[in-house]
């Protein structure tokens, strides 16, 4: 006796994906819609030159450095040295302070644009970028206006050397 195979196995079966299409004409604009566009601000930012040290230029400028400590930020020359010394009080910097001295170095040379920030690996990120918004530039009030001053708007970073002992406790 042969077995008869049954013709409904031969049978095609179509997919059915209309249900996949109805939710992914949902689902797409619904994820463009609800997607967050962040913005993104860049600044540009220029490293020091390799051979910086090898320069043998006789005319001597201004190198202005910002060092900063987890518990001091330091204004130093690169050439004259320390400048002005502040401590962080409750973890804050006195900016008004700040602001005075780096009003005083832009007006005693006006066409320096540079500035090379030095930073101790203990630094957070946040005070770095407070650092660089306060170097580049300053509202000051002139007459009855509000107006932005131009300080250093050409930022270097580099890494700060380890501090000695002694300079530490001094200013």
């Amino acid at each position: 006796m042969r077995l008869k195979r049954s013709s409904a196995l031969h049978e095609t079966v179509e997919l059915n994906i209309t249900a996949f299409l109805n939710l992914m004409v949902i689902l797409v604009p619904f994820l463009l819609i609800t997607a967050v566009f962040s913005r993104m601000t860049v600044l540009e930012l220029t490293l020091p030159p390799l051979n910086s040290g090898d320069s043998t230029e006789e005319k001597v400028e201004l190198q202005l450095q910002i060092l900063l400590y987890p518990d001091s930020l330091e204004i130093r020359d690169a050439t004259a040295g320390r400048i002005r010394q502040f401590d962080l009080q409750n973890d804050t910097i006195d900016w008004p302070q700040v602001r005075e001295v780096l009003l005083a170095v832009k007006q005693r040379f006006p066409e320096e644009t540079s500035v090379t920030l030095l930073l101790d690996p203990a630094v957070p990120y946040k005070r770095l970028i407070e650092v660089m918004d306060h170097v580049r530039s300053m509202e000051t009030v002139v007459v009855t206006s509000l107006e932005e001053v131009e300080l250093f708007p050409s930022v270097a970073i580099g890494q700060a050397p380890p501090r000695v002992q002694g300079e530490e406790a001094s200013e």
